[in-house]
């Protein structure tokens, strides 16, 4: 008896007793062409992400309406769809997008160092990209943050910081402080110390970290005092994922002498806060202070090409990987510090500084806060806080139960914790849906609205921003619902 069975869609090569000494006569895999991929519908390209991604994530996307729209193009502040509606990006790829879409001098320097055949690859020879780089961004950090390590993206320069800081504070101190709320990265080791039951799912994780509660110095001190095993403390400087949480000068001041006490090293990460965004290139720099160990990502690539990097202190850096013994413990990994990368990278520096970025960021985002807490003076019912600085912006919204009237407000309040992040995504999918405006959300608190535009970011744009805004806040509540399920139906 035969039994027949069903051709799979990749075909298995067949197998022989004696290996062949070349392939010939392969059969192709049915592949698609670049024109193939910029052809696709948004019909086929849903499907193939349920096929081939991440076919829970497409729930998510279909509540928001982010399934029904392909991106063509973008270009500074907007994305344009395959209908030629302009998006207002105030999103910004969680802060990926320092220069806005597609800067002109970087598709030009990356197509100069294109069309002159220049290396990418450079482990056995020294780069002149990796090195010049180097050299920015040592020159762009404060005090002796000198030695720089590249990688793609800022789980890979987490990484980096954490072990280098191990290394550093010795075997005898291998325990890590870090903060609730916390983000560093989604790979295994910084999941250790990234706080969100979801991301850690039930994987083994190191179990060498202490939890504190973020911007509590009594806290931090009470933990370097009971345990001389702690040898480090690793801290956003500002807590995207937590909701655009800050602490206020006087801790960051606090948490330097503490560290200089105890001898900690201190980690910052800078990953989305740093570049500029709050109107500084660190955002430690607001406070007078200067970290052992920082790290950087998203901007730092020019919008163009994912590019890390982690930034430490020299004697920090060479007790842990300063002799020939130990300098190949962590050295440059394959793609860490490839020649367009770093060539993108440069210019995007150059870019920042040569356009008044960061001074923009600081002026035009003083104008944003300014203008959402205006409308929290309008809708008090609805915006409970507006919090930030520069370009990185929360607001957050009251509970569901806050928005209604008193008299159903008690019974809705047992439901607020369920239907936490329902008002913030309602509102969001409608700025999408009506306006062409495209704003973000953080990971722990759903209720908050998070707003990272490029920083050429204009008055102009944060105008059209908050009348998009307003125009739905305006509706009401009730109204506002109303028309997000009927978004659900079309």
């Amino acid at each position: 008896m035969t039994v027949m069975t069903k051709p799979s869609k990749k075909q298995s090569l067949p197998v022989t007793d004696t290996p062949a000494l070349a392939p010939v006569g392969l059969a192709r895999p049915k592949l698609m062409s670049v024109a193939d991929a910029k052809a696709m519908d948004v019909a086929s390209m849903a499907s193939e992400f349920v096929d081939h991604v991440n076919p829970g994530q497409m729930h998510f996307m279909k509540l928001l309406g982010f399934h029904k729209i392909k991106v063509e193009r973008a270009e500074g502040m907007h994305y344009i769809d395959q209908n030629g509606r302009r998006i207002l990006d105030f999103f910004g790829g969680f802060g990926s997008l320092a220069l806005g879409h597609n800067h002109p001098r970087i598709l030009e320097a990356r197509k100069t160092f294109q069309d002159e055949k220049r290396h990418e690859i450079a482990i056995a020879f020294l780069s002149q990209y990796a090195t010049a780089l180097a050299h920015n961004i040592a020159a762009c950090s404060p005090g002796d943050l000198d030695m720089v390590f590249f990688g793609s993206s800022g789980s890979e320069a987490m990484e980096a910081a954490v072990k280098l800081a191990e290394r550093a504070a010795g075997p005898d101190r291998p325990k890590v402080v870090y903060a609730v709320n916390s983000f560093h990265g989604k790979t295994k080791g910084v999941l250790a110390i990234t706080d969100g039951a979801l991301y850690r799912g039930e994987f083994q994780l190191a179990g060498n970290t202490v939890r504190v509660p973020f911007a509590d110095i009594d806290a931090i001190e009470n933990a370097f005092r009971a345990d001389p095993a702690i040898g480090s403390i690793v801290l956003e400087t500002v807590q995207g994922g937590g909701g655009i949480i800050q602490a206020p000068a006087e801790y960051w001041q606090k948490l330097r002498a503490l560290c200089d006490e105890y001898g900690v090293i201190w980690v910052a990460d800078e990953v989305q806060c740093g570049y500029g965004r709050t109107g500084r290139f660190y955002a430690f720099e607001h406070y007078g202070v200067v970290p052992d160990i920082t790290a950087l990502a998203k901007s730092l690539g020019g919008g163009k090409t994912a590019m890390a990097a982690m930034i430490a202190r020299r004697d920090v850096y060479m007790k842990a990987y300063g002799t020939p013994k130990t300098a190949m413990i962590h050295a440059q990994a394959t793609f860490g510090g490839m020649g367009e990368s770093c060539v993108t990278a440069i210019e995007a520096l150059n870019v920042l500084y040569d356009e008044g970025l960061i001074d923009n960021t600081a002026a035009t985002g003083a104008y944003l806060i300014e203008r959402l807490e205006a409308l929290k003076a309008k809708y008090p019912k609805m915006i409970k806080d507006v919090r930030g600085r520069g370009l990185m912006v929360g607001l957050e919204f009251q509970d569901f139960s806050e928005t209604m009237p008193a008299v159903i407000r008690p019974m809705l309040t047992m439901l607020d914790d369920k239907l936490k992040g329902s008002l913030s995504g309602f509102v969001g999918s409608l700025l999408l849906r009506d306006y062409g405006v495209l704003v973000a959300f953080t990971e722990y608190n759903r209720n908050v609205i998070r707003l990272e535009p490029p920083l050429i970011c204009q008055r102009e744009h944060v105008d059209q921003f908050i009348d998009a805004f307003e125009g739905v806040l305006g509706r009401g509540v009730i109204r506002i619902v109303k028309d997000f399920i009927a978004s659900q139906v079309r």
